[in-house]
């Protein structure tokens, strides 16, 4: 604990969307209280100078990234920097006995034969990353609780694991035949001058990215596999959508059995999610819309069965900034700290 009383916790990488959602979120939290907040190039700067809405918030300043001036003053750090960079700080802030929550992708993977292939940087810390907990509460709250490093979920992963988790667990469907179809808002892809991200190449417009060959493909396969107790090869396709957040993942799967109705999924998830204060499933006939989640925690669920094709649709939104990623990395902290996990997030959306 700080001198207030308060756990002293770092952001290094605070100057894109995840970082600045969650300076937001720590600044209401009751049991957290930033003390350093870490970036390179705008090192020495006040924080609104990056961020202008935040200039009655006196106080926040960025530092160089010194690892062990964050460890001697932070009990946990969340790192939100692009892939790649984490696995070399991780190491020693972890040796200093500091926690790591890894917002990036290079502690979401068991096997690093796959995430070297996928993101093409060689790993020298293979004993580090076999201490690593997958950051997705719903599915691994009780080994996050225990956990010094988390490897926290990707946000189209988070929307499509929560759908497709149940179906998996429950032997209820016939896992290769699951298709994630999924459409994010333009935040997902950062805070960085990019041309297909420009308003005038954006809006009015809609198309896929990453196909057959998204990043998140093998990450969503690793936790399918281990769900099913088997290899589970699917077909995910992402699609960028001209709004700034929300994620909705609709998945299709073919059922096991072809006499399940809707009423019989809604039961079986609402049961597999009852111990999940951020899982929402929603009433029999309603469909999730991605405004319902902004600003929150929550993921929010509606499933169909289409029984003239034998196959469950179940429809997953989330706020791909918050659940997606700062309020879920936050999420896993109160679980790591033996706090209740709904502590300091926001249940209510931005609506309309």
């Amino acid at each position: 604990m700080g001198d207030s009383g308060l756990v002293p916790v770092g952001i290094v990488g605070a100057s894109g969307y995840g970082g600045v959602q969650l300076v937001r979120l720590l600044q209401d939290h009751p049991n957290l209280e930033l003390v350093y907040l870490g970036g390179d190039s705008s090192a020495g700067k006040p924080y609104s100078d990056l961020y202008p809405h935040l200039s009655h918030k006196p106080g926040l300043m960025i530092e160089a990234i010194d690892l062990d001036q964050i460890a001697d003053r932070c009990q946990a750090v969340f790192l939100s920097m692009p892939n790649g960079l984490a696995c070399d700080m991780a190491p020693k802030l972890l040796a200093k006995g500091c926690k790591v929550l890894d917002l990036s992708a290079d502690y979401r993977f068991t096997d690093l034969n796959i995430y070297e292939a996928w993101y093409g940087k060689e790993r020298t810390d293979r004993d580090i990353a076999e201490t690593a907990v997958y950051g997705l509460p719903e599915l691994y709250r009780d080994r996050i609780a225990t956990a010094q490093l988390i490897g926290c979920a990707g946000c189209h992963c988070t929307a499509s694991l929560l759908a497709l988790s149940p179906l998996l667990k429950q032997g209820l469907i016939i896992p290769e035949s699951a298709i994630i179809d999924s459409k994010t808002g333009t935040s997902g892809g950062g805070r960085k001058a990019a041309v297909n991200m420009l308003l005038a190449e954006a809006d009015q417009s809609v198309g896929a990215y990453g196909v057959a060959r998204h990043r998140h493909t093998p990450e969503i396969e690793q936790v399918c596999s281990e769900l099913a107790g088997r290899e589970v090869l699917v077909q995910f396709t992402p699609h960028l959508i001209p709004m700034v957040r929300g994620i909705l993942s609709t998945v299709y799967a073919t059922l096991r059995d072809p006499g399940l109705v809707r009423d019989d999924l809604l039961t079986i998830f609402q049961a597999f999610y009852r111990a999940s204060p951020w899982v929402k499933i929603l009433p029999s006939g309603v469909y999730p819309q991605t405004k319902w989640v902004t600003g929150t925690n929550l993921c929010m669920i509606g499933i169909e069965v289409d029984p003239r094709t034998d196959r469950v649709i179940v429809m997953s939104v989330i706020d791909n900034l918050m659940k997606g990623q700062a309020s879920q990395a936050i999420q896993c902290l109160n679980i790591m700290m033996g706090w209740d996990e709904t502590l300091g997030l926001p249940q209510l959306s931005f609506y309309p």
